[in-house]
Parts: C-alpha cells; sequence; structure tokens
C-alpha cells in the first residue's frame, strides 16, 4: 500500500512538472540561455534587436545584397526552386543541400540568384555598402582548398542584417554568443524549429542590434593582488661588488659597427608595397574587419603588393572586381573594389605591378587583405612599407 502511494505521489510530480514546462513553452517564458533563478542575467548580456523581418507573399525576404526566402509545407529543395524560377542545383549548392532534400515548413534558404520579390513593408532593409569581408572570403574558395576560418562577428551596417555561414561544430547559441544577440532573436529571425537545430552550411541572417549592449561588470581583483611584495634575496645577502676597470683603460677589442643602412635596406625589400596610393580609412580588426580600407581616387591605379599568381579573378553582386594573388610563403593578398583589370587567372605579377584601377564608390576605396593558404589573417600593416 505504501509502495502504491509513493508511485501516485512521484506521478503527479512528474505531471506537474509537465504542465510547467508547456506553460513556459506557450507563453514564452522559456529560459533560452539556460540560466534561472534570480540571477538570471541573459536578457541584460545581449543587445537588445529589432522585430524579425516579415516574408512577403512568395515567402521571400529582400535585401540589397541578397534575398532569403521560406519554405512551405512538404516542399523539398527542387520544390521551392521552381516555384521560385531558380536553379535546384544552384539553390542546393548555395545551401548546402541536395535537391532532393525535404524542407520544414518555413525553414529559410539564401537565394543563389535574385528573384522578383513582392512589396512587403515590415521587411527592415534599405542601401549601404556590401560585407566586403563575406565576399573576399567566398572569393578565397576559388583559390583552392583550404582549412575553414572560425567564424568573424561583425556589426550590420545600413540597416542590412549580415549573413553567418554555420561551421561545424556550431550552435544556434554558440552563434548568438558571438554576435552577442539572444537565441531567441536568432531563432525567430531565421524561423528555427522547436529544437533550435542548425546545420553546416546553412546560412543565418543576424538580427539588427536597436542598441548597444551594457558595459560588462568590473572583473574581480585576481587572486594574491594587493598582497606585500617578498623581500629579495639579496636584502639578507649582500651583492658581490662590482668588479670596474680604471678610467682611460682601453678595451679588449671593440666590436665592429653594425651596418643599419643595409639591415634598413633588406628590411624594406622583405616588406610589401601599397596596393592604392591614398589614407586608410578603416584598419584591421581580426573579428569585424579583416583587411584595411585604402581610400583612393576612382580610376586610380591598384597594384600587385608583392610578386606572385593570380589565382582568382572575380567579382561581387555590384560589379566590383575581386582579385586574389598567391604569394611565397603560402601568403595570400585580397584586392577587392577592382574595375578594369589588366590581369588574368594563372598570369605571373611582380612586385608593383598594375592590375586594375580603383572601381567608382561613395567614397571609392579599395579593401586589401594578407592572409594564408588557411584563411587565417593578419594585420596587412604588418606587410606594408
Amino acid at each position: 500500500m505504501a509502495r502504491t502511494g509513493s508511485r501516485l505521489r512521484a506521478t503527479l510530480v512528474l505531471g506537474a512538472s509537465a504542465l510547467a514546462l508547456s506553460g513556459c513553452i506557450k507563453t514564452g517564458n522559456l529560459d533560452w540561455d539556460f540560466r534561472s533563478g534570480g540571477g538570471d542575467t541573459s536578457t541584460a548580456a545581449r543587445q537588445a534587436t529589432a522585430a524579425a523581418p516579415q516574408p512577403d507573399a512568395n515567402g521571400i525576404i529582400s535585401y540589397p545584397d541578397y534575398q532569403m526566402a521560406t519554405a512551405r509545407r512538404g516542399e523539398t529543395v527542387a520544390a521551392m526552386a521552381a516555384r521560385l524560377g531558380v536553379g535546384a542545383d544552384g539553390l542546393a549548392q548555395k545551401n548546402a543541400l541536395r535537391p532532393t532534400d525535404p524542407l520544414r515548413e518555413g525553414e529559410m534558404l539564401i537565394l543563389p540568384a535574385r528573384v522578383s520579390a513582392m512589396p512587403q513593408p515590415a521587411t527592415v532593409g534599405g542601401g549601404g555598402p556590401i560585407d566586403i569581408t563575406s565576399i573576399a572570403t567566398t572569393a578565397l574558395d576559388e583559390a583552392g582548398p583550404t582549412t575553414a576560418a572560425p567564424a568573424a562577428a561583425a556589426k550590420p551596417v545600413s540597416g542590412q542584417p549580415l549573413t553567418h555561414r554555420v561551421a561545424r561544430g556550431e550552435t544556434a547559441f554558440t552563434i548568438a554568443r558571438t554576435y552577442n544577440v539572444s537565441a531567441k532573436a536568432l531563432a525567430d529571425w531565421n524561423q528555427l524549429g522547436p529544437d533550435m537545430g542548425v546545420r553546416e552550411g546553412q546560412t543565418l541572417i543576424i538580427p539588427i542590434a536597436t542598441e548597444a549592449a551594457p558595459a560588462p561588470e568590473p572583473e574581480p581583483t585576481p587572486p594574491g593582488a594587493g598582497s606585500p611584495t617578498p623581500e629579495p634575496p639579496s636584502a639578507k645577502k649582500p651583492l658581490p661588488d662590482e668588479k670596474t676597470e680604471a678610467a682611460g683603460t682601453k678595451p679588449k677589442a671593440t666590436p665592429p659597427s653594425p651596418d643599419l643602412g643595409a639591415e634598413a635596406s633588406a628590411a624594406s625589400a622583405a616588406k610589401m608595397t601599397m596596393p592604392a596610393q591614398g589614407k586608410i580609412i578603416r584598419g584591421y580588426d581580426a573579428k569585424k574587419n579583416q583587411g584595411i580600407d585604402i581610400a583612393a581616387a576612382a580610376g586610380s591605379s591598384v597594384k600587385a603588393a608583392e610578386a606572385g599568381t593570380v589565382t582568382v579573378i572575380s567579382a561581387d553582386t555590384n560589379g566590383k572586381g575581386i582579385v586574389i594573388i598567391r604569394h611565397a610563403g603560402d601568403l595570400l593578398t585580397v584586392y577587392v573594389g577592382v574595375n578594369g583589370m589588366t590581369v588574368k587567372k594563372g598570369a605571373k605579377v611582380a612586385r608593383g605591378q598594375e592590375i586594375g584601377k580603383v572601381a567608382a564608390g561613395d567614397p571609392a576605396f579599395l579593401h586589401f587583405e594578407v592572409r594564408n593558404t588557411s584563411k587565417q589573417s593578419f594585420d596587412p600593416v604588418g606587410y606594408l612599407q
């Protein structure tokens, strides 16, 4: 009888727990960051974001540089492609899928080509500069097999959200923390399923922050800080007397003076030359800008920073050219914003040789990167004269 009563109480407790969890999900009170109790700081630690954009009647969300489309119930990749008038193979390849793969209702795919979209007043958009780092990284894929680079967080500009291609091992929660937004906002903007699942190669749009995150709390004093400095051994045992030589004593041997001029010339020869004449208007940042932007007059020369072989000739969606040159030592230089190219893929170029002209823009500038063949970026200023 006592055992029956225990089982009944356990059943009631489990039932109450299930009802409580169900209520959290239905009312939107689920703790997305898995922090419960009075010490929950997940909301304060994440930037406030704008409301998720709404697709038009065709399920399309349009931005100046890309479009996303939402799947309908029962659609496959091929069925969505036929509905939108794009190639099934292109749509599948763009999203790391196969044409026959089924899609979850509401699942969002990035389109390989622009399609006609119906007006949607609720969509967040607007003109603005392209995400150059994303374009340069895509072009680097054409240079040959490389190791995937870690994701880099960047601040959205001009009302257009950034896109993030999911790498192996990433989750919705790790991606949300990378961009300092809440996992719930990331799920809302990308119509993720109840399990918050993402797949390798999937493209996500990053919610636009409406205000900056609060300043972090001051770090606690590390252990031992403020402790008295230990007494040095010399305080107990005096140091030996210093041996000195009488004034006027000639040194045994005078070492030869180094040839500073020759060393400077050798160091200068190892440096790369500036790819464009102008002022650096945006510096290198490993997370936000994996290169530098050089303001230069439209139509002015773009030169090879070092001798090498042209491995990529490409262009972004606005027609601005991309050139990638491979150099000795497994280094690559990337030039974005080039028009009137004077070299072809596979061509050998000399240091300082003109490879094209600076494309027109407002302002006109050249984006320049230095990377290795594993796509790791470096501050170009350290390589330039």
